[in-house]
């Protein structure tokens, strides 16, 4: 099994491969630009290049997270920025080999009409990929919040995708945390997500997994994420049955767990595959 973290660029695209490589991650994801601002960033293809081919030679696997800005449902005046700046993610993930760049599912603008929402996000979509010729996906992460939330549900990641023009450039990302705190996987019904999502397709366009716990009981609507063993709601049984899932066993889990208790993530991906390799 893979696992990894969250990395920096700040020694740039190469430097955050071998930072996981450093830290015996077999995975890593990384902010392709500043993850604060939607602007499109100018890259140095050498680093990219240098970054993929690290990463083959070690056997890594890197994907992206796009800047917290990023919302598909963007209204008219900030619509094509994000656009512009999913396109530069995904051109500078691309050249970095990554698998894709993890966008969080839209927001919700009119409670009273939601389909308005999604018929923007799968606009937004389309006017992204269908100017996207390269490899690298963009992956719809499902959101936390409370049960009926926009985003927290498989089935609404399963058919944005299906109405897109272009599924096939749209995969998915899975955060324990967001399932946990929206009551999706409440910690006793795996095997009942596993089988809807295996019926729903889903878990074919699985790309990679964000393994985080949580501060807060299943059903909160709260996104605080905690350390995998000993500081959340998760517990290791409850983790048993995700690792012992073969249908996933081959994706990418990665560590977005904060250092409040003096936990790394080196010690983290220790005790992973200590407990699962």
């Amino acid at each position: 099994m893979k696992f990894g973290c969250h990395v920096s660029i700040k020694n740039g695209y190469l430097g955050a491969a071998e930072h996981a490589c450093k830290i015996n991650a077999t995975a890593f994801q990384y902010f392709p630009k500043n993850p604060r601002s939607l602007s499109v960033k100018g890259f140095n293809e050498i680093d990219t290049k240098l970054c993929k081919e690290y990463c083959q030679k070690n056997k890594i696997v890197s994907v992206s997270h796009s800047p917290y800005p990023t919302n598909l449902t963007a209204d008219k005046g900030k619509v094509d920025l994000v656009v512009a700046s999913l396109l530069n993610d995904l051109a500078i993930s691309d050249s970095c080999g990554s698998v894709g760049v993890i966008v969080h599912f839209g927001k919700s603008i009119d409670k009273n009409n939601p389909l308005i929402s999604y018929q923007l996000m799968i606009k937004t979509l389309n006017n992204v990929l269908k100017e996207w010729k390269g490899k690298c996906k963009i992956l719809l992460e499902n959101s936390a919040g409370k049960t009926g939330t926009m985003g927290t549900s498989i089935e609404e990641l399963v058919q944005i995708r299906k109405l897109s023009d272009f599924p096939d450039k749209i995969g998915f990302c899975f955060d324990t945390c967001h399932a946990f705190s929206s009551g999706l996987w409440n910690g006793e019904n795996w095997e009942e997500v596993l089988d809807g999502g295996m019926e729903l397709g889903y878990f074919n366009h699985l790309e990679v997994i964000h393994l985080n716990n949580s501060r807060y009981p299943t059903g909160s609507g709260k996104d605080r994420h905690a350390n995998i063993f000993n500081h959340g709601y998760i517990t290791n049984r409850q983790w048993e049955d995700i690792m012992g899932t073969k249908q996933i066993r081959h994706i990418p889990f990665i560590l977005e767990t904060p250092d409040d208790y003096g936990v790394t993530h080196r010690e983290e991906i220790a005790l992973l595959n200590k407990k699962w390799n």
